[in-house]
């Protein structure tokens, strides 16, 4: 849109970022656009709902990986709180299982932090008209990799087993037997095609599953 035309209305748009130098840089560049206003910041997942239902946004434009609520966590809130916001996931981790679970979760749209800010200021436009805007690479590399293999349960268990912590800890934890604990890894194990627990968490991640 030609900058020195101003719109009748501007698009309202929510920012989630924890990085405070990224967030500012991202406010500053999306408000020289002459139809778009950055009607909140918020650096923590939890304070994006909240956010929401003061300001009503048109648009969220969340990362993934905040401080407290995560931005896919906080997606599927807001298809439930706020409805009419639509939801752009930003973010620097191009993983085709976030890419799925950001789509599970009512997500509009999904983009790298690499392009330029013309193509994220387009992306907020095209979604808020009913588009589904998603990075090319990333969603046939999304299609190729097939769902997540793990089941809900199996993913508890490998996000609790974290830290190094024993086996007890995580069936306390997660009010499991120590037995149970212990097949849930086998089976995340066997379908990360890992050796260990370690080694299975760091491919659930690396993929974007958890």
């Amino acid at each position: 849109m030609p900058r020195d035309r101003r719109p009748a209305r501007s698009i309202r748009v929510l920012l989630a970022e924890d990085q405070g130098m990224m967030r500012g840089a991202l406010a500053l560049l999306l408000g020289l656009e002459p139809d778009i206003e950055v009607v909140a910041q918020v650096g923590t997942g939890d304070a994006i709902v909240d956010a929401a239902l003061v300001h009503r946004p048109d648009v969220a434009l969340l990362d993934i990986e905040l401080p407290g609520m995560s931005g896919l966590d906080a997606a599927a809130v807001l298809r439930e709180e706020a409805p009419g916001c639509r939801v752009l996931i930003l973010t620097t981790f191009g993983r085709p299982g976030y890419l799925r679970r950001a789509m599970e979760a009512g997500a509009a749209g999904f983009l790298v932090k690499d392009g330029p800010v013309e193509e994220l200021a387009e992306a907020i436009r095209r979604v808020l008209t009913g588009e589904t805007v998603v990075d090319p690479a990333l969603a046939a590399a999304a299609l190729s990799a097939g769902p997540n293999p793990l089941t809900a349960r199996e993913c508890d268990v490998l996000k609790a087993s974290a830290d190094g912590v024993t086996v007890a800890d995580i069936a306390a934890r997660l009010h499991l037997s120590e037995s149970t604990v212990r097949n849930y890894l086998s089976a995340a194990i066997g379908k990360t095609g890992t050796r260990n627990r370690t080694e299975a968490l760091r491919e659930a991640r690396r993929q974007g599953w958890l």
